[in-house]
């Protein structure tokens, strides 16, 4: 890729991405095309040795912390200076693709390789970041690494999580072999400044026909999860005049849900209701208990706070009316994350060099840039995906778009580090 104002370009490695996505994309449970590899379970743990030792080839000074949290650092020529950050995540949703974080683990391994080759040597160390658990897959919370670095997740709330089988954290951390390390708190200014490199997870950017996306802004997410009771009895003899049916209560609530959404008139605003527990689950018994989870996201945590109270309301008049009884727990309700200005003008200036076009964005979607946050300057750099799918085995990225993110990715480390 040619540099418009005369750099030498960068010897990044289309065809060597694609192949270590490729051998990261094996390490998952059945069955394939998707890729499913959830936290601690044999995937995962053999797709962690892998990557330790792709880092090890690179010369890179490797940890890891008691949650999973995996560090692989370049020391710079001023190992005092705070580091400048980049990484994503490995784990991986039932049956997803090959794409979703692994791009800026994978794509971040390569900037540094190229960056090395290319005889730079930084100033500032650079550091690997691969964050346990940004999916919510096993224990209901999303970014869970990424929470405890930056202190918004206490020691002792990890210690309680249990599995849907009752497996706990410690006991799957003591399996994995992380039980004797400590956890990482990071603390500014441990980190100058953090860069993730990520698929867009939507459809703006192909839409448009451009190469990169600078984030301005990370959505303020939002879960809640909502129970019912009611009355369980058989199908035939439960007479309809007497009936408090939990599950009809619930679905006429999944239907208030969206509306309260769909009424805050903003395109930011999305609530989902993805699944649903329901007992005791025979076709010919009325619902006695039912419970399902609400995500709520907007880029305005005043608005957000509003369709929350709205939604709130109207659950509460469909179980007055049904007479069942309504409990509402609130698992998290994050703040949005304004990216740095200054970081997303070095995306910009990054892709102009280099002949990409680009554009402002909002990312909609969680990621562990949110909480990173917390603790020093951030951006994030979007690349196209096709037809915006994700979390899917048909979510794709072509070489070349993996490879212009990369191309930005190092420009952008080599400007940060010095």
């Amino acid at each position: 890729m040619e540099d418009r104002f005369g750099c030498a370009p960068l010897p990044i490695r289309p065809d060597r991405i694609v192949s270590l996505l490729e051998e990261l994309a094996a390490f998952s449970d059945p069955p394939s095309p998707g890729v499913t590899r959830i936290l601690f379970s044999p995937p995962d743990l053999a797709a962690r040795t892998w990557l330790k030792a792709r880092c090890q080839e690179q010369g890179l000074a490797i940890r890891e912390d008691a949650a999973g949290n995996l560090f692989a650092r370049w020391v710079g020529r001023e190992p005092d200076l705070p580091a400048i950050a980049t990484g994503s995540h490995i784990d991986a949703v039932p049956h997803s693709g090959r794409f979703d974080g692994t791009v800026g683990v994978v794509g971040a391994l390569e900037a540094f390789r190229a960056l090395r080759q290319s005889g730079f040597r930084p100033k500032r160390s650079l550091e690997l970041v691969v964050f346990t658990a940004e999916e919510p897959t096993r224990f209901g919370v999303s970014c869970l690494g990424s929470r405890l670095l930056a202190g918004r997740m206490r020691p002792e709330d990890l210690e309680r999580l249990q599995d849907e089988a009752g497996e706990s954290f410690p006991r799957l951390r003591e399996r994995a072999g992380l039980a004797q390390l400590p956890l990482s708190a990071l603390a500014p200014p441990h980190y100058a400044a953090f860069l993730e490199l990520h698929i867009e997870q939507g459809p703006v950017l192909e839409g448009t026909g451009e190469a990169i996306g600078a984030v301005e802004a990370i959505a303020a997410p939002a879960a809640y999860r909502v129970r019912w009771e009611g009355v369980s009895g058989h199908a035939g003899t439960l007479l309809m005049p007497d009936r408090r049916d939990a599950l009809a209560g619930a679905a006429e609530a999944i239907l208030a849900v969206e509306r309260a959404a769909k009424e805050s008139e903003s395109l930011d605003t999305v609530a989902t209701v993805g699944e649903i527990a329901v007992s005791p689950g025979a076709l010919n018994s009325v619902a006695g208990s039912v419970s399902f989870g609400i995500d709520l996201r907007d880029s305005d945590p005043r608005r957000r706070e509003r369709v929350a109270r709205a939604m709130r309301q109207s659950l509460g008049e469909i179980a007055k009316r049904r007479g069942l009884k309504l409990s509402w727990q609130i698992l998290y309700e994050d703040p949005p994350a304004a990216c740095d200005p200054a970081l997303v003008a070095q995306i910009l200036e990054s892709a102009d060099r280099l002949g990409l076009r680009a554009r402002r964005m909002i990312s909609r979607a969680y990621h562990d840039s949110l909480f990173l946050a917390l603790l020093c300057p951030v951006a994030m750099i979007f690349i196209p995906c096709r037809g915006g799918k994700s979390h899917c085995p048909e979510e794709y990225s072509s070489p070349e778009q993996i490879e212009a993110g990369v191309h930005v990715l190092a420009d952008c480390l080599r400007a940060l580090a010095g």
